[in-house]
């Protein structure tokens, strides 16, 4: 099944991004009745990030997700296959010059899991090198396209989890950015609980930690998708001031902050199907079914 998958998507990463992107509304669609274990998941995290929407409201917001998503995975195909050229024409990169201006110093670029990550990955990495840490796939065919797609583009360096920091620390004392995203909850390892929308979140110290090894400067990288054939935006913002500040505990909700003031202008195309909240302060019952 997953071969099929992938032939269809490499045949039809030539079509115009307009079509795409209607395909990708039909699948979206479809999924929302065909996965109902992340359509359940989706409405929890979202009835926990927005309490103050209507039912109504957040199951408008939940299906339009399964579209952005749903699209993004289709518009894979374009980061894997299209050509140098047309990536740069879809990706739209605004900021850059603030990541020039850190030239000779360790950065860490701060992207959340928007839907359109990997558009700004592969926007980025027509500029230069970059090093990045993926977690391997459970299907070995994704995880290799996965794989292969971001790294087809200069010298890319995509760590696994299982490397670790160290190979993170390597990476950046060669010169190499760090395109990080550090939002998903991987348990109670190396993780703190801090507020996410209101809600203690699982979230991994790493921004802070490793801002405090490398004096790396953090520079924030946010994924917009356009509407329809619009494209991306990928943009890079100005370097957080005064970071690492007192703690890791305060880097790390001003982390999370900033991704909850982000997701407040876009909040359809957060990474909603991941179980951001199933790592629970000790004593307190699963927010989701079955865990």
């Amino acid at each position: 099944m997953s071969a099929f998958i992938f032939m269809a998507m490499w045949l039809v990463h030539r079509l115009p991004l307009s079509v795409l992107a209607r395909l990708g509304a039909w699948v979206g669609d479809a999924l929302w009745w065909l996965i109902p274990e992340r359509r359940r998941v989706t409405q929890i995290n979202l009835s926990l990030c927005f309490p103050e929407m209507s039912a109504q409201a957040r199951e408008q917001l939940a299906r339009e997700h399964f579209r952005a998503f749903a699209r993004s995975f289709i518009e894979h195909a374009l980061w894997w296959w299209a050509p140098k050229a047309r990536i740069e024409q879809l990706v739209q990169l605004e900021g850059l010059e603030h990541l020039e201006a850190c030239a000779g110093r360790p950065v860490i670029i701060l992207a959340p899991h928007f839907v359109g990550l990997d558009a700004a990955f592969a926007r980025l990495s027509c500029t230069g090198n970059f090093a990045s840490m993926y977690a391997h796939q459970k299907n070995p065919r994704y995880d290799a396209l996965l794989l292969a797609g971001r790294t087809r583009f200069g010298q890319q360096r995509l760590l696994s989890r299982q490397d670790g920091v160290r190979a993170v620390l390597r990476a950046m004392g060669e010169g190499l950015p760090f395109y990080y995203l550090p939002d998903l909850d991987f348990g109670p390892r190396d993780a703190i609980f801090v507020p996410f929308f209101g809600v203690p979140a699982a979230t991994v110290t790493g921004v802070s930690r490793i801002a405090r090894v490398t004096k790396a400067v953090v520079l924030p990288c946010v994924a917009k998708m356009q509407p329809g054939g619009e494209g991306y935006v990928a943009q890079l913002l100005p370097a957080w001031r005064d970071f690492p500040g007192t703690d890791v505990a305060t880097d790390t909700q001003r982390v999370n902050a900033f991704i909850e003031a982000q997701v407040r202008q876009m909040p359809a195309q957060y990474f909603w199907l991941h179980k951001r909240f199933k790592t629970r302060p000790p004593g307190m019952p699963s927010f989701y079914p079955k865990d």
